[in-house]
């Protein structure tokens, strides 16, 4: 599958999942720029939060998350709402990838224009994070993340966290981050128990900053993982939501296999998983050679067949129905008529 035209990814994060005429409205002032194709929505009741997926050309892209971050601007307002998902604003965050012809430079061009006009036209502070970030302090998205929405009125007086774009805070709309990132995995698995402690046990232990004991950082397990632990009530069990930075490095095989020896040391199992957005078929493939290879059986080069697999091992389609055409990023971008 390829293109020789330049293709720009953009998910922003919105901090509603409960209100469906609002979301509709976001998905629509998508939909309504020409060239902008919007591939997948993911709404979590429990999280009070949406994920929505499209992909084209840098301009219409561009233009496309302006008209997304300006709706949820005025329909959302953050002085009233609750969720379980950590969050600053009504767009949350709204990360550019790169991903066909196109440089990590250039993107974050794409993420410096989108947040200079955010901050000037709809006076919505911005803060520039990953590849985009101008401090080292604020690459991360859950350092710029924390004190949360609650806290984010006085933290934007702070020299450290005065905002890349746009002055005072907002407080119908809170805070924005922008910027231009490789490809994340949103990957969140569920364990068969209600108790956040054990869920949380296993983010601490598996995410790259790890925990403290003792006054000391205690590395976590795998590089490129972020992970907290958490009750999701859609599901009503705990879970671990993690976050790959990189696929390459910690995949969700990789993932699956740690968390489920670190439930064994609570007591407890993973009994399914769920993708948050779209995944690369890699990480599928990866996932159904892993079961090849323990089967032994033929026809490791269908694709078909390592996809089944990899749904079964991770389980995911325990929590919610997984339809591979519509969640693996490739399948959505061809289905698009973005690549061939």
């Amino acid at each position: 599958m390829n293109t020789t035209k330049k293709i720009l990814e953009c998910v922003p994060n919105f901090s509603e999942g409960r209100d469906k005429n609002i979301i509709e409205s976001i998905a629509e002032s998508i939909r309504s720029v020409e060239g902008a194709h919007l591939l997948h929505v993911d709404i979590s009741p429990a999280a009070n939060r949406t994920v929505m997926t499209f992909a084209g050309e840098p301009e219409a892209v561009i233009e496309a998350a302006f008209q997304a971050i300006k709706k949820a601007g005025e329909l959302i307002d953050m002085r009233n709402q609750i969720g379980v998902h950590p969050r600053i604003g009504a767009t949350d965050v709204c990360p550019l990838v790169p991903l066909y012809n196109m440089t990590m430079d250039e993107a974050n061009d794409c993420a410096m224009k989108l947040g200079a006009r955010v901050g000037e036209e709809l006076n919505i502070p911005v803060y520039l994070y990953e590849y985009s970030a101008s401090k080292d302090h604020r690459r991360a998205l859950p350092d710029i993340r924390k004190g949360q929405y609650e806290g984010f009125a006085e933290k934007v007086k702070l020299p450290d966290w005065m905002p890349d774009y746009g002055n005072e805070f907002n407080a119908a709309t809170g805070a924005t981050v922008i910027g231009a990132r490789e490809i994340l995995v949103a990957f969140n698995i569920a364990l068969n128990t209600q108790d956040v402690s054990k869920a949380k046990y296993i983010a601490e232990r598996i995410r790259e900053r790890g925990y403290r004991e003792n006054r000391k950082r205690i590395p976590g397990l795998l590089s490129k993982v972020r992970a907290i632990g958490w009750y999701m009530a859609d599901y009503n069990c705990a879970q671990v939501s993690l976050n790959l930075l990189d696929h390459r490095e910690s995949s969700p095989l990789k993932v699956w296999e740690g968390c489920k020896a670190l439930a064994c040391e609570v007591d407890v199992a993973v009994i399914g998983s769920e993708v948050i957005g779209l995944i690369p078929e890699r990480c599928l493939l990866e996932a159904g050679s892993f079961v090849y290879l323990e089967k032994r059986e033929e026809n490791v080069n269908d694709k078909q067949l390592l996809i089944h697999y990899a749904i079964e091992l991770l389980g995911l389609n325990k929590l919610k129905g997984f339809k591979e055409q519509e969640k693996v990023l490739e399948y959505a971008l061809a289905h698009a008529g973005l690549i061939g």
